[in-house]
């Protein structure tokens, strides 16, 4: 029998799609709870190469990036945009149905 995948590097592999990674920000985000969508941006980051990989393509600091990230941070909407344009993926606001 094989044995099943941990549940982070199943969520790690799925994560690396753009529309995975998309579905699962935007899940996050109808939690209205910030300081967990950060959390899930980390994870998005780590899927998608580390740290290292989205300083280098969105072009903030290593040291910037984690004080965006942090439980307390907050950023200014260009990084936010910066970050989700490294991942390929864009800010959008939908209708708000019933």
């Amino acid at each position: 029998m094989p044995r099943s995948m941990d549940y982070n590097k199943a969520l790690l592999k799925d994560l690396k799609d753009p529309k995975e990674a998309a579905a699962y920000l935007n899940a996050v985000l109808e939690e209205g709870d910030g300081e967990l969508f950060f959390k899930a941006l980390r994870k998005v980051a780590e899927a998608q190469g580390g740290v290292n990989r989205l300083v280098e393509k969105a072009k903030v600091s290593r040291t910037g990036l984690y004080k965006i990230m942090s439980p307390h941070g907050n950023p200014e909407f260009k990084t936010i945009e910066a970050i989700l344009h490294a991942f390929h993926l864009r800010l959008g606001i939908h209708p708000q149905i019933g």
